[in-house]
């Protein structure tokens, strides 16, 4: 059995060989998230699950080459309701694609901070923002369940395919809970699952690597976000894969929620 600790180094190590370029898909046995839009989760000649979603044109116009990896599972901005001006907080910000589709939304008053625990794709979205002369985003190395950030200082959390890669959920929904101004909302794409995944695979660091293993019920994810503080939640887009685990069926969801 990996510990919280190992799990975290796992993906940690997978995250930063997919900054590197040196593997494009993390794969043990089951579908799981890669960075090839044809096939995000697979391993190879299998059925593979598409869980990165398309992004409009006008959004993308404004990210770099390189930026998008298809590690997401949704389009968190669509429903994040960004203003010019804003301070926006993306967890999980990997090499960088939702910072600078945020970025083009809240303006040159605005920013966009990029958190992410892997310095290896710290460092490829600080080169990817360098392209483009971005001014208005930032990339800061940190863990989600303990933030280098201030308290009540963002309008805006978004987060994409990243909170079921984190062993503590309730850790990382007060966390977010903390950073929100009063007011503020998170927007968060995710994945859930609507069964019981086995101690066995809870415990396989390369399933949790793949956004499979560290899934947890849906409606134990929205009472851990509630439990957080947020009283008004709401799931805005849900997506049901063909994939099971164990009891377990797969799915996407996004959920807003208000401080």
């Amino acid at each position: 059995m990996k510990t919280d600790s190992e799990i975290k180094d796992n993906v940690k190590e997978k995250y930063a060989q997919i900054a590197k370029g040196e593997i494009s898909v993390i794969a043990k046995k089951n579908p799981c998230c890669g960075p090839e839009r044809s096939s995000c989760c697979g391993t190879g000649s299998e059925s593979l699950i598409q869980m990165a979603l398309d992004y409009k044109p006008d959004d993308l116009a404004n990210v770099p080459e390189g930026a998008d990896l298809g590690l997401g599972c949704g389009v968190p901005t669509a429903f994040a309701d960004l203003k010019e001006g804003y301070t926006v907080l993306d967890l999980g910000s990997g090499a960088g694609i939702d910072v600078f589709v945020a970025s083009k939304h809240v303006g040159n008053r605005g920013k966009v901070i990029g958190l992410d625990m892997t310095d290896a794709m710290i460092q490829k979205a600080r080169l990817n923002a360098k392209k483009i002369n971005a001014t208005n985003v930032e990339f800061r190395l940190g863990e989600i369940e303990s933030m280098p950030v201030d308290s009540n200082s963002v309008d805006r959390v978004i987060s994409n395919c990243v909170i079921n890669l984190v062993p503590s959920k309730e850790n990382a929904f007060r966390e977010i809970y903390r950073v929100l101004k009063s007011g503020g909302k998170f927007t968060i794409s995710d994945i859930v699952v609507d069964g019981v995944i086995s101690e066995e695979n809870r415990r396989d660091a390369s399933l949790w690597a793949g956004c499979i293993s560290g899934a947890i019920d849906k409606e134990e994810y929205l009472a851990i976000i509630r439990k957080a503080g947020f009283s008004r939640v709401e799931v805005v887009s849900e997506k049901k894969y063909d994939y099971q685990l164990d009891n377990a069926g797969l799915y996407s969801i996004t959920v807003v929620g208000t401080k």
